[in-house]
This record gives structure tokens, sequence and C-alpha cells, in this order.
């Protein structure tokens, strides 16, 4: 565990939160039953063409996994930085819960077709790849934005806190790049809905421009956190004071 905690303070902020709240045990319930919603569905095989079938489906299972790890380790990362419980952070990150509850099964659908493991007539008309686009990228948007949320509201604590002018940049530069995602989520939605309908499956590509967004980001806030860095006190050093 301090080597993970080492890894998280890497960019210079002092971790807050290296107990264990309740906080934390709650939503790790959430996220492990979010990864049993998607494998709940499948029973135990009782021939091998069950069997080939249940294996055809790891494609699918092993994107939203990893997805699903993803936002766990953005929510661990964040306790661990900031280690908030106050009712706006439990407000926040019930609303993070419930979105990733709610879309598990929206997202292995959208990997599934992808993957190619669905039949060929799963929609009955174009207007529902819209529709699922749509719904996908408000998920995708709902997620980022709760996740900016969070550390919205760690920075308005940032005196209670006592974030240093580093942890307050570092903060900021978390704030835009979880606001950036979100963008793109609403930027998949706006395209699904303009685009025609035969084409609104297109707007998955969207988040391709992920890769962009972090490069960009990455880039304009290394100057930023550089020029923190060079108002770094001795004081700064130690444990935060509570």
């Amino acid at each position: 565990m301090q080597a993970l905690n080492e890894h998280i303070a890497k960019d210079g902020f002092r971790l807050r939160g290296t107990e264990v709240s309740r906080i934390d045990a709650f939503s790790d319930v959430v996220f492990g039953f979010a990864l049993t919603l998607i494998v709940v569905s499948q029973r135990v095989p009782r021939t091998y063409a069950e069997l080939h079938t249940i294996l055809l489906g790891f494609p699918p299972f092993f994107i939203c996994f990893i997805l699903l790890i993803s936002l766990w380790w953005a929510h661990f990362r964040f306790f661990r930085r900031y280690g908030l419980q106050d009712p706006a952070t439990i407000l926040i990150n019930a609303a993070l819960l419930f979105t990733v509850l709610f879309y598990v099964y929206p997202l292995k659908f959208l990997f599934t077709i992808a993957t190619g493991h669905v039949a060929a007539d799963v929609f009955t008309s174009q207007s529902q790849v819209r529709e699922l686009m749509i719904v996908y990228g408000a998920g995708f948007t709902a997620i980022y934005i709760c996740l900016a949320a969070l550390y919205w509201n760690a920075w308005r604590q940032r005196l209670h806190l006592r974030l240093t002018p580093l942890e307050i940049t570092l903060t900021r530069t978390y704030i835009w790049d979880e606001v950036g995602m979100a963008c793109i989520g609403l930027l998949c939605c706006l395209v699904a809905r303009l685009l025609p309908v035969m084409f609104s499956g297109t707007a998955g590509y969207i988040f391709f421009t992920i890769m962009i967004w972090k490069t960009i980001h990455g880039k304009v806030s290394d100057r930023y956190i550089r020029k923190a860095h060079g108002h770094i006190t001795p004081e700064d050093h130690l444990g935060p004071s509570r």
C-alpha cells in the first residue's frame, strides 16, 4: 500500500486519505457489484457450444472491466489525495456510484455490439442506434461531471485542507481534465443527434479524441505545474495538517 500511495503522490500532492474510510469501503462494494453485473447474466455452461458462446463474450467483458477499473482508480486517487468526508462529497460520490451502476448494462450492450457478438436484428430501427449513442454519451458525461465536481468541492475547501500553491494548481488541472472528458461525452451526444440517422453510430469515433485532449491538457498543465514547483517552501514537504 505504501508503494501505491507513493505512486499517487509522485506529482507532489500530499495524501490526506491514507486510511480506509466508510466512503471508501462502501464505494468499493458498489464498484465490485458493478463488475459482477457484467457477468451475472452468464450461467454455468452445460455444453461446449454454450461455453464457446461465453468465450466469444470475453472481448466486451474485458473492455467493460478495464473501463470500470479505470473509474475505480480515478475514484481511489481522489480520496487518497483529499480524504474528504463532508456532506457535499458524500452526495457527489453517491451520484457517481448511481451513474456507474445504471450504465453497466448499456456499457456492456454497446461493446458487445462493437465487437460483433450480437444478432443482426438487435436494432429494429436506425433511431435506436442514435438513442444508444446518446445514452452512452450522456452516461460518460455524467460520470466525468461527478469526478470534476469532486475535485471542485476539494478546491472549494482548499483553505480547510491547507492546500499548498502546488496542490491548488494540481487540483485545478484535475478539474479541467475531468471537464474535458465530460465535454467529449457531450460532443458524442451532439454529433449523434445532428448526423443523419443512418450515420449516427459513427458518433462513437468521437471518443478517440480523448487521446488528443489528454495530450493537449498535459502539455498546457505541465507549464503551470512547473511554475508552481518553483514556489514550494520547506513547510510544503511536511505532511498535511488538519
